[in-house]
């Protein structure tokens, strides 16, 4: 009963850490952070001449906005408050990922029967208790010199550019997106990925062959190699999850939190012989979990999908998709854990342990629980996971979140509605003209909300904390809403607003990066959703704000905005 428990709840917390994380943050950076290697210059200042006069080649081909904000860049220093902390928050998330990763692939049938073996080599060669303990430390610490390793090569290889755009690119989000459904497939045991033994069987000889310290290494690189094809899609999914939090290191921070949990059991086991003899036996319950973490797999590879579905605006894949397929998900998964689903390589079931049993009660509960989602219910675990609510074809009730009375002399048709929508309820420009032109014509203030297609935290916030009545009634009534969209790549921008952007580095030639261009120069930032109340003339009214979870006080953060707004104008 006790390895059950330790391996399923493992198990669900991997999956939670996945879909809940804005139960553990109230606040937290998203997607396309800055990268280390773009420096950002105070607009107007001497440093920034590059920028002002790509701004002046702008306004004379009648781009009137940026020149507005320019203006007053030198009378108000725009920077995001809480940078480094949002940073940090995000790198614990991607080590506590990698933490529980890596407990779970230490679960994985090809690398808990190696314990006791390993434990008992080091026992032998050592002839002592002391030395073999101090052999097992070099052992874990090889463990993670070569995970972490392998996480800044991922680094290297694709740089810290190309990692900001892995969240906001349709086609790398396609590709993680079949990458775990390979992974899915490889842990429901149709094959095993594995690496050429050829290579495998050279390091394997190195670690027999070598003495010291360098055979200790080489046999950590042999359990990294022999056990990849348990621990590789494990290894996949995090570096996935990681790299497209934009972030340079993560993908080495996450691999730091997935061998150190990796390495634990092995060294704990030398140090303290009871923590051995006190693990569950190995038997058909390790390949239980490995199917049953094919079956997550397999629903965490929807969110890519729907990503990519957004980002192309193929406009198939909508909610009622998503949730029907993971309802079906969980199902399965459930049977699977009474034993009414069983593989090849499964161990025949003959009763129902309690463990299971409550498992099974908690993946059907589940799957119950987003059956109302098929009508139009919030179903708020996965809001940033599931496609946004504006892709329902049918909710229940009716448009019972639509737009405020105040807002009936908006326009029926706005610019890039084609291929843009407002969150359901809300109205929104997409053009910062247009929008900002309705604003002077009505005399509100404006919130732009920079956002992103697939921005997880952008649904977040407005499947979460846009949907509370009064965060609702401030955004509908007080405010125009101007949604710029800084991965939007179908939209192409007209040839005087086309310039070179030297904080991107590229030309603005879509609506995405030209919007991208506006926040970075304008606003220092880079990173979604960011938040900006603003007067006329664009300079924030209050200092910008990213993710803010809490309702409360994202409505006391718009409510500081409208009344400066308000103050103004006596």
């Amino acid at each position: 009963m006790k390895k059950l428990i330790l391996i399923f709840g493992l198990v669900l917390s991997l999956f939670l850490l996945q879909s809940g994380q804005s139960f553990a943050f109230v606040q937290q950076k998203d997607s396309t952070t800055v990268s280390d290697d773009i420096q950002f210059t105070e607009i107007g200042s001497a440093a920034d001449s590059a920028g002002n006069a790509a701004l002046k080649k702008d306004t004379a081909k009648k781009d009137t906005t940026h020149k507005e904000v320019a203006k007053t860049g030198s009378e108000r220093k725009l920077v995001q408050p809480g940078h480094q902390t949002e940073q940090e928050k995000t790198f614990w998330d991607t080590f506590i990922q990698g933490l529980v990763g890596g407990f779970i692939a230490f679960l994985m049938p090809c690398i808990f029967p190696m314990v006791p073996l390993t434990v008992s080599y080091f026992t032998k060669r050592a002839g002592s208790r002391q030395k073999g303990i101090g052999q097992a430390l070099i052992y874990g610490i090889s463990i993670i010199i070569i995970y972490v390793a392998f996480g800044l090569l991922i680094t290297i290889v694709f740089g810290s550019t190309k990692l900001n755009e892995l969240s906001s690119s349709g086609t790398f989000n396609f590709a993680f997106f079949i990458l775990l459904v390979v992974f899915a497939i490889s842990f429901f045991g149709a094959f095993e990925i594995t690496l050429p033994s050829s290579f495998v069987n050279k390091i394997d000889a190195k670690a027999d062959n070598s003495k010291g310290l360098g055979g200790i290494f080489f046999m950590a690189a042999s359990l990294a190699l022999v056990s990849f094809s348990c621990t590789g899609p494990i290894i996949g999914t995090l570096l996935v999850q990681a790299s497209s939090k934009g972030d340079i290191l993560a993908p080495a921070i996450g691999m730091f939190g997935f061998a150190l949990a990796l390495a634990l059991p092995f060294t704990l086991s030398a140090i303290f012989p009871g923590f051995l003899s006190s693990m569950p036996k190995s038997g058909g319950w390790l390949n239980s979990v490995k199917v049953c973490l094919g079956f997550l797999e397999l629903a965490l590879a929807m969110k890519f999908l729907s990503a990519a579905d957004l980002v192309w605006h193929w406009n198939w894949f909508d909610r009622e998709i998503f949730l029907s397929l993971w309802i079906v998900i969980f199902t399965l998964m459930g049977m699977y854990i009474l034993g009414k689903i069983k593989f090849s390589h499964d161990s025949d079931v003959p009763f129902v342990s309690v463990p299971r049993l409550f498992f099974a009660v908690f993946s059907f509960s589940f799957a119950i629980y987003l059956v109302p989602g098929l009508w139009g219910a919030p179903v708020n675990i996965l809001s940033g996971i599931a496609p946004p609510l504006n892709t329902q074809d049918f909710i229940l009730g009716g448009n019972t979140g639509g737009p405020s009375q105040g807002s009936s002399d908006f326009p029926a048709v706005v610019k890039y509605n084609d291929v843009l929508h407002p969150p359901h309820g809300f109205n929104a420009f997409f053009d910062l003209d247009e929008g900002l032109a309705y604003a002077k014509k009505v005399n509100k203030p404006i919130l732009i909300d920079f956002t992103g297609h697939a921005c997880v935290n952008c649904r977040k916030m407005e499947d979460k904390v846009w949907i509370d009545p009064k965060v609702g009634h401030l955004i509908k009534d007080e405010y125009v809403l101007i949604q710029l969209y800084v991965d939007e790549r179908s939209v192409k921008m007209p040839a005087e607003k086309v310039h070179y952007s030297k904080i991107l580095r590229t030309t603005t030639d879509d609506l995405g990066r030209w919007n991208g261009d506006f926040q970075a120069s304008n606003y220092n930032s880079n990173s979604q959703p960011f938040y900006v109340l603003g007067g006329y003339d664009l300079v924030p009214l209050v200092a910008p704000q990213g993710a803010i979870f809490d309702a409360e006080q994202f409505a006391a953060y718009l409510q500081s905005g409208l009344d400066k707004f308000k103050a103004s104008k006596k």
